[in-house]
Protein backbone atom coordinates (compact mmCIF):
# COMPACT_ATOMS: atom_id res chain seq x y z
CA UNK A 1 0.00 0.00 0.00
CA UNK A 2 1.66 3.46 -1.11
CA UNK A 3 1.32 6.32 1.42
CA UNK A 4 1.23 10.14 0.65
CA UNK A 5 2.45 12.00 3.42
CA UNK A 6 2.31 16.07 2.86
CA UNK A 7 4.05 18.66 4.96
CA UNK A 8 5.15 22.49 4.72
CA UNK A 9 1.41 24.32 5.35
CA UNK A 10 1.21 26.90 7.96
CA UNK A 11 0.23 30.61 8.57
CA UNK A 12 1.99 32.77 6.75
CA UNK A 13 1.06 37.10 5.63
CA UNK A 14 -0.20 37.96 1.97
CA UNK A 15 3.36 38.32 0.17
CA UNK A 16 5.21 35.41 1.80
CA UNK A 17 5.95 31.94 0.54
CA UNK A 18 5.64 28.19 1.08
CA UNK A 19 6.88 24.99 0.43
CA UNK A 20 4.71 22.45 0.40
CA UNK A 21 6.44 18.52 0.64
CA UNK A 22 4.70 14.95 -0.51
CA UNK A 23 6.73 12.07 0.71
CA UNK A 24 5.32 8.41 -1.21
CA UNK A 25 6.39 5.43 0.97
CA UNK A 26 6.96 4.16 -1.72
CA UNK A 27 9.40 4.70 -5.25
CA UNK A 28 5.94 5.77 -7.33
CA UNK A 29 6.74 8.84 -8.69
CA UNK A 30 8.77 7.56 -11.38
CA UNK A 31 5.69 6.15 -12.99
CA UNK A 32 2.76 8.27 -12.06
CA UNK A 33 1.59 11.30 -13.01
CA UNK A 34 1.25 13.43 -9.71
CA UNK A 35 0.28 16.51 -8.60
CA UNK A 36 -0.71 18.89 -5.83
CA UNK A 37 -5.09 19.57 -5.46
CA UNK A 38 -6.59 22.31 -3.03
CA UNK A 39 -9.44 22.59 -1.32
CA UNK A 40 -11.17 25.84 0.10
CA UNK A 41 -13.90 25.66 2.92
CA UNK A 42 -16.95 25.63 0.38
CA UNK A 43 -15.56 25.04 -2.42
CA UNK A 44 -14.56 21.57 -4.52
CA UNK A 45 -11.59 20.52 -4.92
CA UNK A 46 -9.12 22.06 -7.40
CA UNK A 47 -5.88 21.68 -9.53
CA UNK A 48 -2.99 23.33 -8.55
CA UNK A 49 -0.53 22.11 -10.34
CA UNK A 50 0.61 18.42 -11.85
CA UNK A 51 3.77 16.60 -13.64
CA UNK A 52 3.04 13.64 -15.78
CA UNK A 53 5.76 11.08 -15.95
CA UNK A 54 7.16 12.56 -18.86
CA UNK A 55 7.66 15.88 -16.73
CA UNK A 56 5.31 18.05 -18.28
CA UNK A 57 3.75 20.32 -16.19
CA UNK A 58 0.61 21.98 -16.10
CA UNK A 59 -0.96 24.69 -13.81
CA UNK A 60 -3.65 26.44 -13.03
CA UNK A 61 -4.31 29.30 -14.80
CA UNK A 62 -4.81 31.96 -12.31
CA UNK A 63 -1.65 30.46 -10.53
CA UNK A 64 1.00 30.42 -13.19
CA UNK A 65 3.68 32.41 -12.10
CA UNK A 66 2.87 32.01 -8.16
CA UNK A 67 3.74 28.53 -7.69
CA UNK A 68 5.96 26.00 -9.13
CA UNK A 69 5.64 22.24 -8.86
CA UNK A 70 9.07 19.98 -8.74
CA UNK A 71 9.67 16.34 -7.83
CA UNK A 72 12.90 14.35 -7.21
CA UNK A 73 12.04 11.08 -8.44
CA UNK A 74 15.04 9.42 -6.67
CA UNK A 75 13.68 11.01 -2.80
CA UNK A 76 10.42 9.94 -3.80
CA UNK A 77 9.39 13.83 -3.23
CA UNK A 78 7.62 15.95 -5.06
CA UNK A 79 7.38 19.90 -4.05
CA UNK A 80 5.07 22.90 -4.50
CA UNK A 81 6.76 26.54 -4.05
CA UNK A 82 4.15 28.93 -3.47
CA UNK A 83 5.25 32.77 -3.77
CA UNK A 84 3.32 35.93 -3.06
CA UNK A 85 0.61 34.06 -1.30
CA UNK A 86 -3.00 35.65 -1.61
CA UNK A 87 -5.80 35.00 1.44
CA UNK A 88 -7.64 33.18 -1.76
CA UNK A 89 -4.83 31.19 -1.24
CA UNK A 90 -6.09 29.50 1.74
CA UNK A 91 -7.63 26.29 1.43
CA UNK A 92 -5.96 22.79 2.30
CA UNK A 93 -3.55 21.51 -0.49
CA UNK A 94 -3.83 17.53 -1.26
CA UNK A 95 -0.77 15.49 -2.81
CA UNK A 96 -1.87 12.85 -5.28
CA UNK A 97 -0.29 10.03 -7.30
CA UNK A 98 -1.65 8.07 -10.31
CA UNK A 99 -0.35 5.55 -11.73
CA UNK A 100 -1.41 1.96 -13.55
CA UNK A 101 -1.16 -1.19 -11.72
CA UNK A 102 -2.18 -4.49 -13.46
CA UNK A 103 -4.14 -2.75 -16.16
CA UNK A 104 -5.84 -0.82 -13.04
CA UNK A 105 -5.69 3.30 -12.71
CA UNK A 106 -4.69 3.35 -8.90
CA UNK A 107 -5.32 6.75 -7.80
CA UNK A 108 -3.28 8.13 -3.91
CA UNK A 109 -4.26 10.87 -1.96
CA UNK A 110 -2.48 12.42 1.19
CA UNK A 111 -4.30 13.47 4.35
CA UNK A 112 -3.48 17.24 3.39
CA UNK A 113 -1.86 20.03 4.60
CA UNK A 114 -3.58 23.72 5.46
CA UNK A 115 -2.36 26.79 4.46
CA UNK A 116 -3.53 29.92 6.08
CA UNK A 117 -2.63 33.21 4.16
CA UNK A 118 -3.10 36.00 6.60
CA UNK A 119 -4.05 39.69 4.96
Amino acid sequence: QVQLVESGGGLVQAGGSLRLSCAASRSIFRISDVGWYRQAPGKQRELVAAITRGGTTNYADSLKGRFTISKDSAENTLYLQMNSLKPEDTAVYYCNARFTLLAKVVDVWGQGTQVTVSS
